[in-house]
């Protein structure tokens, strides 16, 4: 009761410092299903079987010849029952890999059984999913770095996870904002293990809260989007503290642009200690609470529940 309580004096508040939403009861109901709509979807993502519960390990590649399998003396131990004891091993040449297995058919790509394969090839944009009965494993490249990420297709994950706390959804913090573009801009991303890389930032984004106008650098998001990553007040309080993401439609005509953060969602590394999320820029951190959108979820915690 206390907690509804004060979600309404939160509402009440924003409402007060932003002006009112201006929907009629049937619109604010509509704004709520949609909200609710997306944040399902979401849920069913991190759900799936390419979603991020069913990590099992991240394992960083050296040049050369990197051995691989359940067993203790290879360069890299895969978790118990996901291959065999000695499965093969990595070839990694300048900005190729290969994978080399000891037994026709103890891996799969779509469906046909490999033994000698290119599994990272930078003209690539989409690596192969390696797989066999129990597990799924591929290559992934950070800032010139090749990693083995693992999955665990049995989706044991699932069993400790009961979906994510989010605010109370609250129109007031669905802004309009406009759009500035830039051309040739980049900003640094640092991610979780340190790298740090300069992305291509297509413009920012300026808008108005309690009547003071702040700006956040966008990221390419896809063909219609924008990809943005930010922190706020409650960032490490109430929501993770490595920020949180959020994605935008592209400007209408007039640069104008729906920024929800209602739709506030958390990087994969609050589910994960196999993610390499990337970080806030130093510029996204915006001096106020944002109210809305996911709150933090401790995967450790509720493993161990």
């Amino acid at each position: 009761m206390l907690q509804r309580v004060l979600a309404l004096l939160l509402f009440a508040v924003a409402t007060c410092c932003t002006g009112k939403s201006g929907l009629s009861q049937e619109q604010l109901a509509e704004y709520e299903k949609q909200i609710n709509d997306w944040h399902a979807h979401r849920i069913e993502q991190v759900k799936s079987r390419d979603g991020w519960l069913n990590l099992l390990g991240l394992y960083w590649l050296e040049p050369g010849i990197n051995t691989f399998g359940t067993g203790g003396s290879n360069k890299i131990v895969f978790p118990d029952s996901t291959v065999s004891e000695k499965a093969g091993y990595f070839l990694v040449v300048e900005n190729r890999v290969e994978v080399h297995l000891n037994k026709i058919a103890d891996a799969r790509i779509n469906g046909r059984a490999i033994q000698n394969e290119v599994v990272f090839n930078s003209d690539s944009t989409r690596q192969p999913l390696m797989e066999n009965d129990r597990a799924a494993w591929t290559v992934i490249r950070r800032d010139g770095k090749f990693g083995v990420r693992v999955r665990d297709l049995t989706m044991k994950g699932l069993n400790s996870f009961h979906g994510v706390e989010r605010f109370q959804i609250n129109p007031a913090y669905r802004i309009e904002a406009k759009f500035q573009p830039s051309v040739g801009n980049t900003i640094d991303i640092t991610n979780v293990i340190g790298q740090t890389t300069a992305q291509a930032s297509p413009g920012t984004l300026s808008f108005k809260w309690q009547d003071e106008e702040y700006r956040l650098d966008v990221l390419e998001g896809g063909k219609s989007e924008y990809f943005i990553i930010i922190a706020d007040e409650t960032s490490g309080r109430e929501t993770y503290a490595g920020g949180r993401y959020l994605y935008v439609s592209h400007e209408d005509p007039n640069g104008n642009i729906v920024l929800d953060f209602n739709k506030a969602y958390n990087p994969p590394c609050v589910f994960t200690p196999y993610a390499t999320c990337p970080l806030p820029p130093r510029q996204n951190v915006l001096p106020f609470s944002i109210y809305a959108g996911e709150k933090n979820y401790n995967h450790e915690l509720n493993a161990a529940e």
